[in-house]
């Protein structure tokens, strides 16, 4: 098959870092000013991982807080990139399906995974990808097709590839996380700016105690 011409877009994210790099460094390769059109997105800073974070969905988000909580996760790289791109217009090729392209000027884009997630058990270091859909949203052909697309590169590289919809994230679980990740820096939030780790720690214990003896909530205890 002849090389296609790269977009200009494409070339400059590339130059630019984006879908690149771990950790802190890492830039996903869709950030919220690409889709100034959706309505729920949200950024969000890490505590594992203290980046900001890139969401295009409130599930996107909830399943993040679920990933970060998990003591297995080492990394989340979210709208990770499926590069290059000639293996995606292989695959939609091969299946006889058309490759994603942009709206406004026909051009073939590069698709993405919503989650690249790292794991570590022990020294076992595995990586599994997950795209998050919303169920009622699977009944899409179009959206079963890029879905297929993104399977098989998955599966070329090896990862585990699966879909995640409302019905594997608990919500209550997500915003319960949620409560406490707003307070994982203590230090930014006022009056707490000048007391010491070790009264920090030490209050943590007294108020777990508490807990454990009384037969109220977390509220009613503070």
């Amino acid at each position: 098959m002849a090389k296609r011409k790269r977009s200009s877009s494409y070339e400059k994210k590339m130059k630019e870092g984006y879908g690149q790099g771990i950790g802190i460094d890492y830039k996903p390769w869709i950030t919220i000013q690409d889709v100034p059109s959706l309505g729920r997105v949200t950024r969000l800073k890490g505590y594992k991982i203290p980046r900001q974070f890139e969401f295009l969905s409130d599930l996107e988000r909830n399943y993040f807080y679920l990933l970060e909580y998990s003591d297995l996760v080492e990394d989340i790289q979210e709208q990770y990139p499926l590069l290059p791109i000639e293996e995606t217009i292989i695959i939609a090729n091969e299946l006889g399906i058309k490759h994603p392209t942009d709206l406004k000027s026909g051009e073939l884009i590069v698709m993405t995974t919503d989650f690249l997630v790292t794991t570590k058990n022990n020294t076992e270091v595995k990586k599994f990808a997950r795209t998050l859909k919303y169920k009622d949203e699977l009944m899409d052909k179009r959206v079963l097709e890029k879905f297929e697309i993104e399977r098989i590169f998955w599966e070329r590289q090896e990862v585990d590839w699966g879909i995640v919809t409302e019905l594997e994230v608990p919500k209550d679980r997500a915003h319960n996380i949620a409560f406490i990740h707003g307070y994982s820096n203590l230090s930014v939030i006022e009056g707490f700016e000048n007391i010491l780790v070790e009264e920090l720690e030490d209050m943590s214990i007294y108020f777990i105690r508490l807990l454990l003896e009384a037969k109220q909530t977390i509220r009613q205890t503070a």
